[in-house]
């Protein structure tokens, strides 16, 4: 059996992602970002979103499957993002995603967005493979999940509040760098102390759970203050003494789970997997303890159409039916459900 052509479709956030796979070779990479829009109002705007979604869509589809040199007969299957994220911006790709597969005849599959990232490595590493522990950090969602089998996932531990991303884009605004935060502290710190300020670590009592809402809190109290007093660090050294109190969580509860299960190899996804900072700790924890570590290129940590394609891929490799026509999106979709 040849390796099967599929479209992926992503737009569950402020980024509409499609790409053509086949098989797991990406053939096409398409990417419009909302960044500029969102920015202006510190954050991103669901009704905003959805918009430009509406807009960037079609173009986008005949892009990639133009790019991918194939013809929208050829394809296997159809796949869109169901779940988690934004409902008004989910409905867009979902919608496009059933009314193409319905015009084409072909099926179609709704796809979990976090199983996407868990499959972004795969798409650059072909000797990933389960088992393995991955971190999923992004502006919505921090987990760890033991990945058993691919669709047999284990969430270990998840954040309690705040997740990782949107940690770094409320610090981000409070000490004046914008939006997105991430990119922004990521930047600032290069030439911070991240030693400077020993801002907290929460829960070191649960070895697999995030909380990053008690770390806004002592942020801005300490700043508030060093004004008062006139001892305020430098913005560099704010922004690396930010970076590492998050950084050094996500790490040391990831390589908690590896301890704890044994497993030798960790993967990553979502977007604060692009942190530079985080990319080195990983890599310096991976090659101590001598585990494998499969990260992605920034693009594919960035929500995209290709980790879409990726899963329905192996959908029909095993055979699995696809999805009915007349399916919805989830806004609050739990992986493995």
């Amino acid at each position: 059996m040849s390796d099967p052509l599929v479209l992926g479709i992503e737009t569950s956030c402020d980024e509409t992602g499609v790409a053509v796979l086949e098989g797991f070779d990406v053939l096409s990479f398409v990417l419009a970002s909302q960044t500029e829009e969102h920015a202006r109002f510190g954050g991103v705007v669901p009704e905003v979103a959805a918009r430009a979604h509406v807009e960037a869509i079609r173009p986008l589809v005949h892009q990639a499957i133009g790019a991918a040199g194939v013809h929208p007969d050829q394809l296997d299957a159809i796949a869109a993002t169901q779940g988690p994220g934004l409902i008004g911006a989910l409905m867009v790709g979902f919608a496009f995603a059933k009314s193409l597969a319905w015009t084409l005849e072909k099926p179609f599959y709704g796809i979990d967005h976090m199983e996407g990232h868990l499959y972004a490595p795969r798409l650059e590493f072909p000797e990933y493979e389960p088992p393995a522990i991955v971190l999923l950090a992004s502006g919505g969602h921090s987990q760890i999940v033991h990945v058993r089998e691919w669709g047999e996932y284990e969430t270990l531990g998840t954040t309690i509040d705040d997740a990782a991303g949107e940690a770094f884009d409320k610090l981000a605004r409070f000490v004046g760098l914008g939006y997105p935060g991430g990119p922004a502290i990521d930047a600032e710190a290069e030439d911070g102390d991240p030693k400077a300020v020993a801002f907290p670590r929460a829960l070191r009592d649960r070895p697999f759970d995030f909380s990053f809402s008690g770390l806004k809190t002592s942020v801005v109290t300490y700043l508030e203050k060093a004004r008062d007093d006139e001892t305020l660090p430098s913005r560099p050294d704010i922004a690396a003494s930010i970076q590492e109190a998050i950084v050094d969580v996500l790490v040391e509860k990831t390589f908690n789970a590896v301890e704890e299960t044994g497993v030798t190899s960790v993967g990553g996804g979502g977007g604060v997997l692009a942190n530079r900072r985080l990319r080195a700790r990983l890599r310096e924890e991976a090659a101590r303890r001598e585990v494998d570590l499969f990260i992605p290129s920034i693009r594919m940590c960035t929500d995209n159409g290709a980790m879409i394609a990726a899963v329905a891929v192996d959908r029909l490799r095993d055979g699995i039916p696809p999805d009915d026509l007349g399916s919805d999106v989830d806004s609050s979709m739990r992986l493995g459900s």
